[in-house]
């Protein structure tokens, strides 16, 4: 009987590592390099970008001419036309972009790098033009430098938001993402592989994990994730699923040595090796990363909430309120009459809430519920109520709801008398949900950190699932939003709320 081969035998390896109960296919994938092709179609779409703008501005300024870029030496005057001197304006432009590492992979799909990138290197690109102008006495003409710059950058930053919006939606379904072994204990993989199951717009797709018990007919609990084997077949493992990104989740049962034998055995440059450290819902400013004696060790800074991100909170808060309200006074004016002629009772529901260091204050809604709702609260708590979340109530088709009321809670118009709320300054425009006090009754300790800050008409939880989130990724969100809170971070939120308002469903009140 002839002896199996040595690629026969290699096959036979890696189909052990399969789970006999999980339908998997034993040999891998073709390697897919998709992360090339989006970055060529990036290149492409970036050099006619640059194109249009920068020979539209050169013709909206100087018509179809030949204008000339004038060079003076001495008593010496020689000239350049403007044709030229655009597209060495935009070969300069894409091998700034390209320095830059604006079109790599590890910041194209999610995160504000990408975007950065592209404006920090078209303002040093045309800064060294500047410069190099005013050393060499070249004569070119202001206004289109001007026009061009900033025209460029919205140019840039608009084709790659929608390059971003057609690979997130290939992502969503399963592809143009990289793909994923986790390694480490059962736990920390379980958790990783949950969090990146959250956010299947970053790209990272887990197609299986190697734990220390090395089990191979199973997967990891609470997911479909199969077992691969030990930490010790990691590269078997990659071979087998076709891997190209190992990801790191703990290393508590790795021997010392074996981080680093796991990324001596990567392929350069198309497999990637990611330490995914148990830290999660930690905004990357407070994440910095500090070489120290050889070690890399990863300082993460404690949320300050200075008196000027308070200061600046609070004029936005102000200013965007005044506006509002002057904006939307003939909507406020027609909501309030339809209110009054659809039930009997008053226009504005008070009600008592929980805001910042956990003082109470009266919050305002229009009313959308029968006058006694309340009193029929204590035995609606008896019926079935939406799935997901133990503390907060909700009821679809709540019987207490009023016609008009109905229509309000959809667009969440209910809530805009709140704006008043911002202005007086017991809300702000976004922060946290404020809680009943028989809510916050049953809090566990951390979640008073919510308190930190005032609670907001709208916030990460309503434009992240609203009340079909459970109470745990309620109360994640809502620390997330409080530890890592900024101005950007804000005003993104605020723009989500419009699109989110606009869509059919249910608010949590």
């Amino acid at each position: 009987m002839p002896e199996p081969s040595a690629a026969g035998a290699a096959v036979t390896g890696a189909e052990s590592l399969v789970p006999r109960s999980v339908a998997f296919i034993p040999t891998p994938p073709p390697a897919d390099n998709w992360r090339q092709r989006y970055a060529r179609r990036i290149w492409a779409t970036d050099l006619l970008a640059l194109v249009w703008v920068v020979y539209g501005t050169q013709i909206a300024w100087f018509g179809l001419g030949n204008a000339q870029v004038a060079m003076r030496e001495d008593s010496r005057t020689s000239e350049v036309s403007y044709w030229l001197f655009s597209g060495a304006l935009v070969i300069a432009w894409m091998m700034a972009l390209t320095l830059a590492d604006s079109r790599s992979h590890r910041v194209m799909g999610s995160g504000n790098t990408e975007y950065v990138r592209v404006v920090d290197a078209s303002f040093r690109l045309f800064g060294v033009v500047a410069i190099a102008a005013f050393l060499f006495r070249v004569e070119v003409a202001r206004g289109f430098l001007l026009i061009s710059l900033p025209a460029g950058v919205l140019v840039l930053i608009a084709v790659r938001w929608l390059w971003r919006q057609w690979l997130i939606s290939q992502r969503r379904l399963g592809g143009y993402a990289a793909r994923v072994l986790l390694v480490g204990s059962e736990h920390s993989v379980s958790e990783i592989a949950r969090e990146l199951a959250r956010s299947p717009h970053a790209g990272y797709h887990v197609v299986g994990a190697c734990v220390p018990s090395g089990r191979i007919a199973g997967t990891i609990e609470g997911t479909d994730i199969p077992i691969m084997g030990s930490v010790n077949a990691v590269d078997r493992a990659i071979a087998a699923i076709g891997a190209d990104t190992v990801a790191v989740t703990s290393t508590d049962e790795l021997p010392p040595q074996k981080v680093k034998e796991i990324s001596w055995g990567l392929e350069a440059g198309k497999q990637h090796l990611v330490l995914a450290p148990s830290i999660i819902d930690v905004a990357g400013p407070r994440i910095h990363m500090r070489p120290v004696a050889g070690l890399p060790l990863i300082h993460v800074e404690t949320p300050r909430f200075s008196r000027g991100q308070r200061v600046v909170k609070r004029v936005m808060d102000l200013i965007i309120s005044l506006l509002g309200i002057v904006a939307i006074s003939p909507l406020l004016l027609f909501l309030a009459i339809g209110v009054r002629l659809s039930s009997t009772g008053p226009i504005l529901f008070r009600q008592t809430r929980i805001g910042l260091g956990g003082r109470e204050f009266t919050m305002l809604k229009f009313r959308s519920m029968v006058v006694n709702a309340e009193e029929l609260l204590v035995d609606l708590r008896e019926q079935n109520r939406d799935t997901g979340n133990q503390v907060l109530f909700k009821m679809k088709n709540d019987p207490r709801v009023t016609s008009i009321g109905r229509i309000m809670r959809k667009f969440s118009l209910d809530e805009l008398p709140q704006l008043c709320n911002v202005i007086g300054g017991s809300m702000s425009l976004v922060g946290p949900r404020p809680p009943l006090p028989s809510e916050v009754a049953q809090y566990a300790d951390h979640v008073h950190r919510r308190f930190l800050v005032k609670p907001g008409i709208t916030g990460l939880w309503q434009v992240s699932g609203r009340s079909t989130l459970s109470w745990a990724d309620t109360v994640r969100l809502e620390l997330s939003y409080v530890e890592n809170w900024s101005l950007v971070g804000d005003i993104a939120i605020l723009a989500k709320t419009a699109k989110a308002a606009l869509a059919p469903g249910e608010t949590a009140h």
